[in-house]
């Protein structure tokens, strides 16, 4: 499913226009950005948690240079809700 199916079923469901609709779900998308790159979680409850994981420096092997050093860095990650997960779960055949 892309952000454009997402609209269309949306605009289908509450009668609101496509373009009111993208333009909600650009700002929804962009506050969650926002947050996670201020290093704030997010939480939808029924849903999942938007957060910061923070990787630690390690040493990685590079072919042409032997070993590397990664330094640490944060990356964003999605944690699904149990309920939500439970239900993903639930539809495996």
């Amino acid at each position: 499913m892309t952000k454009a199916d997402i609209v269309n079923e949306i605009a289908k469901s509450t009668g609101v226009e496509k373009a009111q609709v993208q333009q909600i779900v650009e700002s929804f998308m962009e506050s969650i950005k926002d947050s996670l790159t201020a290093n704030k979680n997010v939480y939808l409850r029924g849903f999942g948690s938007f957060i910061v994981k923070k990787r630690a420096e390690k040493v990685a092997r590079n072919i042409s240079k032997n070993t590397i050093t990664i330094p640490a860095h944060n990356i964003p990650a999605f944690k699904p809700a149990k309920s939500f997960a439970g239900k993903v779960k639930a539809n495996t055949k």
